[in-house]
């Protein structure tokens, strides 16, 4: 089909205007996203669709793309939306679903009440820990709706659990799904992939030590730190130290995974040999972290001072046996199991065998890349893979099937908790769909390009501002995968143009795309879908959300300058 489409050069220039004017048109449907959620406080669904038409526009007027190219790449982003995207979104909740169906969510609600009855605590267990260990497994929004659905059954506002979430989902991302963003990288850019794990590794373990008491502070001040000192600073420093040494001498595959679970062991057995009770300051500063109304301050309270006396444990009270909780945990072992399992190289080639890859019409090919954005004109592809099989969220999907089946689930309560996922998630599915469309659409127009080459133009300042060019990626697309395929090859390009080292500057557009993710309006559309979030509360999470992306984003960039011009590293 597209051997009869007439094939269209990309240009980063409107208008014959220079940079700086192009690139304030470039990102209208930015601001367009932006004013929309931010400051006129609209549904994500709407501020989608709206920018959408912005980018048609941008695209079409503009930079004089075809129509029918441009209507394709936003239907290739739509589909993109679908697949995989949303197919995570809806099995994940569909699971959550049994558990709260058949009641076992309770006795893992009170299981995890029984290891620590903080909310804090609480947060950093199943949001850090956790949520870390479902991104290095599966990605692609996986840990944000499995995550926040645990939080909000475990008492937390849909806020306070979304917040918590995409606040936490940073640590593992530029290595999430078996390290399919850096080995992306270094097939992008040709460089090799074990200095490049190395070195993003070596700009994200700094942050991922710090990261769970920034995370407290972020969501209830330093007072919230009030008595978690020491859980908080070991769960973040076991996964940078675990996160950097498996970087370095075992590659990008295992590093989130290994990185988690050694995360989780810390902080299972310091809460184990924890022996203490909170005081009255303490309890009241976890109820404004997660947001719980204070007229149930006194249940909270009677989780830390039980009415036997007994002073040495901070426990729930629970008559469920060990055989009870462990048969309540059974869907989630199941998922465990089935996103490592899809994560085992020979299991994926055989289950890839069932993909259908095809060139997306119209589009395929049509599109040149040319200089100073690539080395040499280019032409883009837009290749869909429809990997049934193999996707994350088929692994989502054969762990939900089988903990229907554990937990004995009939088939007709079964299809009607799906058809309630279905009404739940509608909207939401077409919101990822439409911000999906927008930023695939821009990447093919030649606007995303436009903004990188603004970012690229700083000289000497190039690396603190190389963070956010993978910043923008993500926020664009979602997928710091995505984010690196558009961005690390002008990373490399303008890196030898300005001396420096090509490795350390695509490693920042790995860890700086980390930071976006907590913006991206498809995952913050995950995270609503998952709470039940309202318009108002998602306006008001995006504004949240943008400040702290921007100061993690400059805390990057300070050591991608560190590491350039003091270490020489």
């Amino acid at each position: 089909m597209n051997e009869t489409t007439e094939i269209w050069h990309q240009t980063y220039y409107l208008f014959g205007q220079g940079l700086a004017v192009s690139t304030l048109l470039a990102a209208l449907p930015i601001f367009t996203l932006l004013f929309l959620l931010g400051v006129l406080r609209k549904a994500a669904w709407f501020a989608g669709s709206a920018g959408l038409v912005v980018a048609l526009a941008l695209a079409i007027i503009g930079y004089g793309m075809p129509v029918k190219a441009a209507v394709s790449a936003a239907a290739y982003g739509g589909a993109f939306g679908l697949l995989p995207i949303s197919w995570i979104i809806f099995w994940a909740i569909a699971l959550f679903r049994v558990t709260v169906e058949t009641g076992k969510f309770e006795i893992i609600r009170d299981s995890i009440g029984n290891l620590t009855p903080d909310p804090r605590l609480q947060a950093l267990l199943v949001a850090f820990s956790f949520g870390a260990f479902l991104e290095g497994g599966a990605g692609f929004g996986t840990p944000v709706a499995v995550a926040a659905t645990m939080l909000v059954g475990l008492g937390f506002s849909p806020f306070s659990a979304s917040a918590i979430c995409l606040l936490a989902n940073t640590a593992p991302v530029a290595f999430g799904a078996i390290g399919i963003p850096v080995i992306t990288l270094a097939g992008t850019t040709g460089l090799p992939l074990n200095k490049l794990s190395g070195a993003v590794a070596l700009m994200c373990s700094p942050a991922a030590l710090i990261l769970p008491v920034y995370l407290i502070v972020a969501m209830g001040g330093f007072r919230a730190m009030s008595g978690i000192w020491l859980p908080a600073l070991g769960a973040g420093v076991s996964f940078a130290v675990v996160q950097m040494l498996v970087s370095v001498f075992m590659g990008p595959q295992l590093s989130a995974i290994l990185a988690a679970l050694s995360s989780m062991a810390v902080l299972i057995v310091i809460l184990r040999i924890r022996h203490r009770k909170a005081t009255n300051a303490e309890i009241s500063a976890e109820a404004a972290f997660a947001e719980i109304p204070r007229s149930d301050l006194n249940a909270i309270s009677s989780k830390h001072f039980p009415k036997s006396g007994n002073a040495t444990m901070t426990k729930v009270s629970s008559s469920h046996t060990i055989n009870q909780i462990l048969y309540a945990w059974v869907p989630y072992a199941l998922l465990v199991f089935c996103v490592v399992l899809w994560g085992i190289a020979p299991i994926q080639r055989v289950l890839n065998k069932g993909s259908l890859v095809f060139a997306w019409p119209w589009l395929n090919n049509v599109v040149v890349r040319m200089p100073p954005v690539t080395s040499a004109p280019s032409p883009y592809h837009a290749v869909f893979s429809l990997s049934l099989f193999s996707a994350a969220g088929t692994a989502c999907m054969v762990a939900t099937f089988l903990a229907a089946i554990c937990l004995k689930v009939s088939l007709r309560r079964f299809g009607k908790l799906l058809l309630g996922v279905v009404r739940q998630l509608a909207i939401p599915i077409v919101t990822v769909s439409l911000v999906l469309g927008i930023g695939i659409l821009m990447n093919y127009c030649g606007a995303t390009a436009t903004l990188g080459l603004a970012f690229a133009s700083t000289g000497k300042l190039f690396p603190i501002f190389s963070p956010f060019l993978g910043l923008l990626g993500v926020f664009l697309t979602g997928s710091d995968t995505s984010s690196n395929a558009l961005f690390g090859n002008l990373q490399v390009v303008t890196a030898a143009k300005l001396g420096l080292d090509p490795v350390l500057m695509a490693a920042a557009n790995a860890a700086g795309g980390v930071m976006g993710k907590m913006i991206s309006v498809q995952t913050i559309a995950v995270a609503a879908a998952a709470t039940g979030l309202s318009v108002m509360d998602q306006s008001r999470l995006f504004r949240f959300t943008l400040k702290h992306s921007i100061i993690l984003g400059l805390l990057i960039g300070g050591l991608a300058l560190l590491y350039t011009y003091v270490l020489h590293i």
